[in-house]
Order: structure tokens, then sequence, then C-alpha cells
């Protein structure tokens, strides 16, 4: 006879319930939480926050013109007088030189080689000043407040002709800096997503060799994209499509390039990094509100040795200068392509020889997602 607490034959156990676990302390239960990595991740986070406010701010709170190229047409009785006037000025806003005479000082203008002309009429007392709103309507304000008040201190007027308008789409002269922006964004995006997806370190060159393949068909589409908005579909830009198309591959390949290199140097910090370079550094010195003669030294210098300010310039003159003076920033493009190609490869060779040596292999997914450097 069984009793009447046992269970009966067919019966399943019941499982018992498990002990509540040890309650831990605050601090214990703290670091559980939140791991010293994690705040040292955030700790980056902030300081690229920071970096961020700094560097837009100290590039944008006070512009202010630097030796901005002005060709002086004048009698020779009064041109050296004028260009000596003009380059005593403090803090050096213009730098005045004499050419001969007005139809080449337009020319100058038109390739883009001098911002503006200071047409001086002793025989009056206006003065003409011809500018060129597409080389920047900050750099082509600037010298019409420089001259009117130089004007001025002689009681002189000024007139002010812009003989290089902007096109009608393209308000201040913006759509090519975030056209720009659109390009870089979408390829350092691309390159972080397929770390993300499959490991910031592929785990053979091989796999290191498709990822900077995959770039080229995504790069080719996203410029062909970016300039079918700005031309097909807003009339922002227009009569460039196919020079727009092949620069924005371009672009979008150095910046997802220069990213699978930051990855592979630096594991998942190699994105903060990259937003460093492009986005903290790139976007503020690239000459989009304000054009590099108005930005404090230390942006003024990075503008034309960083992908941001060599596309956008590289956009204003393909657009409105008849492509002059692009070789140089297509050269800058093509090095931070290359760069970025040959560090991702050449780090994966290395990491693959490293990984071999100590007797480890890849993971099932063939890819490895450690974060430390490569040694």
């Amino acid at each position: 006879m069984s009793s009447p607490d046992a269970p009966a034959e067919n019966e399943t156990p019941q499982p018992q319930p498990r002990p509540p676990a040890p309650e831990q302390g605050f601090w214990a239960e703290w670091w559980d939480a939140v791991s010293p990595r994690t705040v040292a991740l955030l700790f980056g986070v902030l300081l690229l926050q920071l970096a961020f406010i700094l560097s837009y701010v100290g590039a944008f709170h006070s512009p202010q013109p630097h030796r901005i190229p002005v060709a002086v047409v004048a009698p020779a009785q009064v041109s050296a007088r004028t260009v000596d006037q003009l380059n005593a000025i403090g803090s050096n806003p213009v730098k005045a030189t004499a050419v001969a005479d007005q139809a080449l000082a337009e020319q100058q203008i038109r390739d883009d080689d001098t911002s503006a002309a200071f047409i001086v009429d002793p025989t009056s007392n206006t003065d003409t000043l011809l500018v060129s709103s597409a080389g920047g309507t900050s750099v082509s304000g600037a010298v019409t407040t420089v001259l009117t008040q130089v004007d001025a201190a002689q009681h002189r007027s000024l007139t002010v002709r812009d003989i290089v308008p902007l096109q009608p789409g393209d308000g201040r002269g913006l759509t090519g800096f975030y056209l720009v922006i659109g390009w870089i964004v979408g390829g350092y995006l691309v390159a972080a997503l397929l770390g993300v997806a499959k490991g910031v370190r592929p785990a053979t060159p091989r796999r290191a060799y498709f990822r900077l393949a995959a770039v080229v068909p995504y790069a080719v589409l996203s410029g062909l994209g970016g300039a079918f908005v700005v031309d097909q579909l807003l009339g922002a830009l227009t009569g460039h499509f196919l020079a727009l198309w092949l620069l924005g591959a371009l672009l979008v390949a150095s910046s997802a390039t220069v990213t699978m290199a930051f990855q592979m140097l630096f594991g998942v910090l190699g994105i903060g990094v990259t937003v460093l370079v492009f986005v903290i550094l790139g976007n503020p010195s690239a000459g989009g509100a304000y054009q590099p003669t108005l930005l404090p030294p230390f942006w003024r210098a990075l503008s034309g040795a960083l992908p941001n300010g060599a596309g956008t310039d590289a956009v204003r003159r393909i657009v409105y200068f008849g492509a002059d003076g692009i070789t140089g920033h297509l050269i800058v493009i093509a090095v931070y392509i290359l760069g970025g190609a040959v560090i991702a490869a050449a780090g994966s060779h290395l990491q693959h020889h490293r990984l071999r040596r100590r007797g480890e292999t890849a993971s099932p997914t063939g890819e490895f997602d450690t974060d430390t450097a490569v040694a």
C-alpha cells in the first residue's frame, strides 16, 4: 500500500524550484551590468562627441578671410599703389596681384585661378568688382565687404558683378558639399555594416579580397544614384552627370576602403577612427559652408588633404569651371583608395599568418571577431 504523499506510478515528477540566487552587492551588480570595457567604449564616444563640437565650432564660429586672391586692373600709375594698399590691410584678407587688362582678369576668374577682380577707374568715383559666386558665396561676400570698405574710406563707390553665377538649383553653392558628404557616409557605412555582419577582421586574405571587391559595385551604384538625384531628379547640378557619377564612385570607394583598413588595424574601434577622420575633421574642413580661405589655419591645411575637401572642390570645378584643376584632387582620392585597400589586404595576410603560427583556426563563419590590434 502506497503512501498518500508518494507520486503515482505514471505521474511525472514536478521540477523543484531553484533556490534564489544569492543577492549581489550594489557595485558587484553594477560591474556585472556595465563592464569596464563598456565604460571604456562610452568614454571613447564621449571624446568623439566633444571632438565633434570642438571641430565644427572651432572651424565655423569666427570665419575670417585669409589671402583671398584678387586681380587688380588699373592704369600703370595707380596699379602698384592699389596692390600695395590691398596687401597692407591688417590680417591679410586678400592677396592682390596686378594683371594687364580686364579680359585677362575675367579669364582668371572663369578658370578659378583667382576669386575676384578689382577694376579701378581713376576717371570716376566708381570702381567695379568682378566676383564668382560659383567659387563660394562666402568668399565673394568677404571680398565684397573688404573692398567696399576700402573704397568707402576713399569716398568711392563699388559696383559688383557676378560673372560665374551659381546654377538656379544650387542654393548658396552647398549642393556639391552635401552630395560629397552623402557619398562618403555611404562608403564608411557599408564597410562598417560588412564588419558588423561578418566580423570586423576577415579570417583569410581571400575573404578580405571578397569584401574589397564587394565595394566596387556598391560604389558604382552609389555614384550613379547621387548623380541622378542632384541632376535628373532635383535639377540642382545639371549638365555633368557622367563626371559626377565617376567622382562619386571614387569617393565612396575611398571612404569604404579606409574604413576597412581602420577596422583591420583597430577592430571595432576602427569605426570610431573613421568617424574622426571623415566626420569630425573632414566635413568642417571640406569648404562647404565656408571655403578654405575663410577657415582657421588647421582646418584650412586639412581641406585638400582629405577626400571630403578634395571631393567638394572637385564637384565645384566640374560643374562651374570646366573641370580645371581637378587632377590633384583625383590623386588625393586615389591615394586613399589604394592605401586603404593595401592596408586592409596586408593586415589580413599578417593576421592569417600570425594565427596559423599559433595553431588557431577560423570560426565556422570564417571570421575572427577579436578586437585586438594587428601586431
